[in-house]
């Protein structure tokens, strides 16, 4: 083959694979409630809106979209000097109303000798669900932590003894009392709580970059803070504590404090 035909191939090749390397391609869909995975350059930094977001060794990043997001997406790539910007609309959804009666009255309205309680809980999953590791356990497929019939969905408007209260954030998975609850994805355990006010026996799972993943209701844990879990390993059962009005687990998922839906990722 000609020099200069042999050249022009390598030039070619070298100006493809630096293109790419310095592209940035996404996993998911724009809609409300999705978890979306990006893949870009390692040296790249990448910024969501106005916060800046980890990036791995390998190139890959995530972010999530709220439940509510009525405006666009804005990522901004800066690698070498050069500042790039996309913009993604964001589509939105129908939730359902779901009507849930027969719940403990204290549960649905709480009396104030509980307030202190539950905020001291609520800081306690805000802090879980704030940190930032470099684990790199988001990027891989998540899967179902338990079988049984899905009985409560994302994102739908949830009206407690007659009463409209916050949406529901998670899935509800319905299954026996002591059904073994495995781990959707490899992670840390940075939260396992037997007996939260609202959510009962509580295990929260670091998996990088703000991701975690929220098992509530359990009647029993198998884990401790700072255990290293990997995916489809017994964390604990099924169970009916807390806020509930039968066995079941309510899985969630979360980008830091933005609340995603579980299918987005589960699928």
């Amino acid at each position: 083959m000609d020099s200069k035909i042999i050249s022009r191939l390598f030039f070619l090749v070298i100006f493809l694979t630096s293109s790419h390397l310095k592209a940035i391609e996404f996993k998911g869909k724009f809609l409300q409630g999705h978890y979306i995975i990006g893949i870009t350059n390692p040296q790249a930094e990448i910024i969501i809106d106005k916060k800046k977001v980890r990036v791995s060794n390998d190139g890959y990043f995530v972010f999530g979209i709220d439940r509510d997001r009525k405006f666009d997406i804005t990522i901004s790539k800066i690698f070498e000097g050069k500042k790039e910007k996309i913009i993604k609309k964001v589509l939105k959804r129908k939730y359902n109303i779901q009507r849930i009666d027969g719940l403990e009255e204290s549960k649905v309205t709480p009396p104030e000798s509980v307030y202190k309680r539950i905020k001291e809980e609520n800081n306690k999953i805000g802090e879980a669900r704030a940190i930032n590791s470099d684990l790199p356990f988001f990027k891989n497929q998540f899967i179902m932590p338990v079988k049984g019939i899905i009985s409560g969905v994302y994102g739908s408007q949830r009206i407690l003894n007659g009463k409209p209260k916050w949406p529901h954030y998670g899935i509800d998975i319905a299954a026996k009392k002591g059904t073994k609850i495995k781990s959707s994805a490899t992670g840390v355990v940075t939260m396992a709580e037997p007996d939260l006010y609202y959510t009962g026996g509580t295990i929260i799972m670091d998996h990088g970059h703000g991701i975690s993943t929220i098992y509530s209701h359990l009647s029993s844990l198998n884990v401790e803070v700072g255990d290293e879990v990997l995916q489809g390993d017994v964390i604990g059962t099924v169970g009916s504590t807390g806020r509930s009005t039968g066995p079941h687990l309510d899985f969630r998922i979360n980008w830091f404090q933005t609340r995603l839906d579980p299918m987005s990722v589960l699928n």
